[in-house]
This record gives structure tokens, C-alpha cells and sequence, in this order.
């Protein structure tokens, strides 16, 4: 049983943000989003893997609006997903020129639920507060949030280096390092007040800072957690590829989800070449999953087999199980609410199957080397029935299907 200890700490409050209808901060649940890495220009691609990242449960999806082509490309991205069904809101990432970009195309501007800006290349010297205006006036206009998103490898330089003088000037001077935080945290609040003098509410913007180390991830969000109320978007980012990118952003995000730190999460993983893009959206949503903060599809338990498991039976069925979720999750949700929530386990073996089978909603034990050819099957904690032959797979998912139906069907 879970104690006090076991759980993650209540969440920092922040000022909630409207995003196109789906609520980032307040007492909102931690959102997932995403990004698509098509070229914005193309319209059909971009609706295809926008529609996917929807599909894999992304809340909000950012897409790249980098050119005039793309700017005008997005107003026909929106109109073919919502011929779709697919309502997920569309945030603009921008960089360099969009003040122009916005001012220009303003069927682009009122397509998008959210622009995101970088304080680091949103201009140079005297135009910095001038095309930082542009953006916000432009907001402001269109009635969009914000995201003044910074990054340690676009950070503002000119900032960066008057934090290095005030530091050599200190009497107790900080490491390189401490001061890179500080310029982070002070990019985005001094940003963020910036578009608050411009009218910008606090309730239209969101921060992100965003760095490449864990450690160093931690230590800025922390900071940026003690000295402001705005909602916070956390992303460990150039996360890198496989197993690397997922543990990286699993181990820094969360840190801060446990501290209660974040209001929507993106995992920038690489992908393989044509590799799955939904893939930062599953482990999104996987974090969230296990670390207790929200519910998106059922958990199985499977046991990592070892000597007394030498057949590949469990570990065929516990990969036809998570398969066939992810393939019914769709219907699942609709026709039974709550269904997220069921709890599963596929053991391997007599030791710890029976057990762990019990603490599910529905287990099975499927024989281990040496063990007689059986597989009980464990239902709300008591043993069921027991399946034998050749069809033990088919026949647990089919149990599985009518626990469904008859535990969630009368929601």
C-alpha cells in the first residue's frame, strides 16, 4: 500500500493557461505535447503525423513556421484536421522572423491555439524589444498565450554576458556554470514581465527553459519554481536517441514532477531514420503513468523472466497484451470510461506469479520450467479458472475483453 512518502508532492500552484481549450497549469492534470518533424509546408504530411500524435494521446501538438510557405500552409493544416475530427490545438513554434511571419499571414495567427517565442532569437540589440513587441501586440490581437520558450543553446548573449560581468564584479562570485542558470531563469522572467507590461496576463503565458543535462535541467526549473506563479513546460531538450533519450528525460522531468514542478511535459527524443514519431508521446505518457499523476491506458505487470522461465511464453503474451491495448485503447476509451485505471500482470513463473497476480485486476501465472502446464487466472484477487492448451493467449485476452465489458460497459 502506498504511503504518504510514496507519493509525489502537491503540485506547485501556478496560474492556469487556456491553450485552444485544453488547460496548461491551475489544477489542471500534467499535459503531454508533442512536435511534428515534417516540413510545414507540406500540408499532407503534416496533417498525417499531427493526426498520429493525436492519436498516441498528445494533448497539444507544436508545429515548425519557419517561412512564408509554411505560415500559409498551417490555416489549410487546421481546416484538414478538423474535417478529420481532430481538434488537438496547434501551437506555433517561431524563431527569428515571426513578428513578420504573424503580421503577414493572420489566417496563420488565428489557426494557431499558442505561439512560442524564444527570447534568444526573437532579435538582435536594438530590434530584440521591438520584434518581442511585434509577437506579443500580435497575442494580444488574436487573444493566444504565449510560450516564451528558453534555450541554453540559443540563450540571449547579451544577457548572458552582463550576468558574467556582475558576477566577475561580485565580492563571492559564482561558477560559470551557476551563472548560465541564472541566465536562464532570468530570460524567461524578465521576458515574461516584459509581456506584462504589454498587457500580456499572467493567465496567457507559459515558461520553458530548457538545457541538455539533467542536473542542470533540475537546478533552473527549481529556481524558476521558487521566484514565479507562471505555468511551466518541461522538456529536457536534445534528449538524444533510444534508450538514452528516454532514461534522460525520465530521470529529469522526474525530479521535478516529484517536487511538484511542471505543467506539461515533452520527451525531445530522436528518432530512429522513419522511425515512430509517436514514440515522445507513449513515454510521456508512461512517465506520468507510473509515477502515479495520471491515467492513460491499462498498466501490466510483467515479470523480467529468468532461469525458471526458459519457455517464451509469458513474454509473448505480456507483448500481445500491450499490443492489443494499444490497438483497443481508442474504442476502450470511448465505450467505457475509467478502463485506463485497470491494472494487469502476465507472470512467468509459480514464485511471484500467483502473488502479484492476486494485487491485479486480472493476472495470470503461466507455467515455468519444470511446473505443471497450467496458468491460473486471478480476477479482483481470487483465482478464477485455470487455462490449459494450446489457446492459453487467446483465451486470457478474451477474459480480458469481458472483464471490460462487465466492469467498465455499466459506466
Amino acid at each position: 500500500m502506498s504511503t504518504a512518502s510514496d507519493l509525489p508532492a502537491p503540485r506547485r500552484k501556478s496560474v492556469a493557461v487556456d491553450v485552444g481549450g485544453v488547460t496548461v497549469g491551475g489544477d489542471a492534470p500534467v499535459v503531454v505535447q508533442s512536435m511534428t518533424n515534417t516540413d510545414t509546408a507540406d500540408i499532407t504530411k503534416t496533417v498525417l503525423q499531427v493526426a498520429a500524435l493525436a492519436r498516441a494521446g498528445s494533448e497539444l501538438v507544436r508545429i515548425t513556421v519557419d517561412r512564408d510557405e509554411a505560415a500559409k500552409a498551417v490555416p489549410h493544416i487546421r481546416e484538414k484536421l478538423d474535417a478529420m475530427g481532430c481538434d488537438v490545438p496547434l501551437v506555433g513554434d517561431f524563431h527569428y522572423i515571426g513578428h513578420t511571419l504573424l503580421g503577414e499571414n493572420p489566417a496563420c495567427a488565428e489557426a494557431l491555439a499558442k505561439f512560442r517565442i524564444n527570447p534568444g532569437n526573437v532579435g538582435f540589440k536594438d530590434k530584440k524589444d521591438r520584434q518581442f513587441s511585434a509577437i506579443i501586440d500580435l497575442a494580444l490581437k488574436y487573444q493566444k498565450p504565449v510560450r516564451i520558450g528558453v534555450n541554453w543553446g540559443s540563450l540571449d548573449q547579451a544577457l548572458l554576458t552582463r550576468l558574467m560581468d556582475e558576477n566577475a564584479n561580485s565580492p563571492e562570485p559564482k561558477d560559470a556554470r551557476a551563472v548560465m542558470h541564472d541566465a536562464m531563469v532570468v530570460s524567461g522572467l524578465e521576458s515574461a514581465a516584459r509581456a506584462e507590461e504589454l498587457g500580456l496576463g499572467a493567465q496567457h503565458i507559459i515558461i520553458s527553459a530548457k538545457v541538455s543535462a539533467i542536473q542542470d535541467l533540475v537546478a533552473v526549473y527549481s529556481a524558476l519554481a521558487r521566484r514565479c506563479d507562471y505555468a511551466l513546460h518541461l522538456g529536457l531538450t536534445e534528449a538524444g536517441m533510444g534508450s538514452k533519450g528516454i532514461v534522460a528525460s525520465s530521470a529529469a522531468m522526474g525530479i521535478l514532477l516529484q517536487q511538484g514542478i511542471g505543467d506539461t511535459i515533452r520527451f525531445s527524443l530522436t528518432p530512429e531514420p522513419g522511425g515512430d514519431r509517436t514514440l515522445e508521446v507513449q513515454t510521456a505518457q508512461e512517465l506520468l503513468q507510473t509515477m502515479g499523476l495520471r491515467s492513460f491506458v491499462p498498466v501490466v505487470a510483467a515479470c523480467p523472466g529468468c532461469g525458471r522461465t526458459t519457455s517464451t511464453v509469458f513474454q509473448e503474451l505480456a507483448r500481445d497484451v500491450q499490443d492489443m491495448i494499444r490497438e483497443r485503447m481508442p474504442e476502450w476509451k470511448s465505450r467505457y470510461p475509467g478502463v485506463e485505471t485497470l491494472n494487469l500482470a502476465v507472470m512467468g513463473c509459480i514464485v511471484n506469479g500467483p502473488g502479484e497476480s492476486k494485487h491485479a485486476d486480472v493476472g495470470i501465472s503461466l507455467p515455468g520450467t519444470g511446473e505443471t502446464p497450467a496458468a491460473p487466472v486471478f480476477i479482483d484477487g481470487q483465482k478464477a479458472m485455470t487455462l490449459r492448451g494450446p489457446n492459453i493467449a487467446q483465451d486470457f485476452k478474451g477474459i480480458l475483453e469481458d472483464y471490460i465489458e462487465q466492469r467498465f460497459g455499466r459506466a
